[in-house]
């Protein structure tokens, strides 16, 4: 059975990208990664995809101006990589870009993203100095479908993890990352496999053992 073909978009080191990337060379993963596109040259993360053989693209946000035309012309731009290479889904991987709701209608159920907080809680940025401001004890990742609205589409799959007494910001994301680094190869794949899908009214659909696979699990 063919594979499907996966682009995977970054702005920085290109973390959950290696995780993404370990896991696709497997040869029972249901998915390829072909193609990694950063809207950052300096981006670490494109150094990552060239030693594991994958094509990489730049695609500078700066070149198109600011604004909403200039936010236009990008995603446009970024559409047509996308469509050109073949891709069937997209992750984003530390993508630093809001993108424009025609590029998300356009690519409605087929794009994922990963979150470190178990949202709806806690959008945004900054996410692991507000978690321990706000005391929560349970921390963790999300993996969701992109809407148009930021950090607020369909969810894949969660991972939970303690906020532990003298926990920082940093050894906070650290323990999540952990997290992350599970759970975004496991959600692509049942993605990938068609065990997991975006179904009417914007909810996932997942059979039974992708719903087992893709549930919030106990913290350590």
């Amino acid at each position: 059975m063919a594979k499907t073909k996966v682009a995977v978009l970054i702005s920085g080191r290109g973390s959950n990208l290696q995780s993404l990337l370990d896991a696709a060379a497997a040869p029972d993963f249901p998915a390829e990664i072909t193609l990694v596109v950063s809207n950052r040259p300096e981006a670490a993360g494109l150094e990552r995809a060239r030693k594991a053989g994958v094509a990489t693209g730049v695609i500078d946000h700066r070149q198109y101006g600011k604004g909403e035309e200039g936010r236009a012309a990008f995603d446009a731009a970024l559409d047509k990589t996308l469509r050109d290479a073949g891709a069937e889904l997209v992750c984003l991987a530390g993508f630093m870009r809001l993108l424009t709701p025609g590029f998300v209608e356009g690519w409605r159920g087929r794009m994922l993203n990963i979150h470190p907080s178990l949202l709806p809680s806690f959008k945004g940025l900054d996410v692991h100095r507000r978690m321990i401001e706000a005391g929560v004890k349970i921390a963790g990742c999300t993996v969701h479908f992109v809407s148009s609205e930021m950090d607020a589409g369909p969810i894949v799959g969660q991972a939970a993890v303690p906020v532990l007494p003298g926990d920082n910001p940093d050894t906070l994301a650290a323990r999540i990352l952990t997290e992350e680094h599970k759970l975004y190869p496991a959600c692509l794949a049942l993605v990938a496999s068609g065990e997991a899908s975006l179904g009417a009214g914007g909810v996932v659909t997942l059979d039974k053992a992708a719903a087992s696979a893709a549930s919030l699990r106990n913290p350590a």
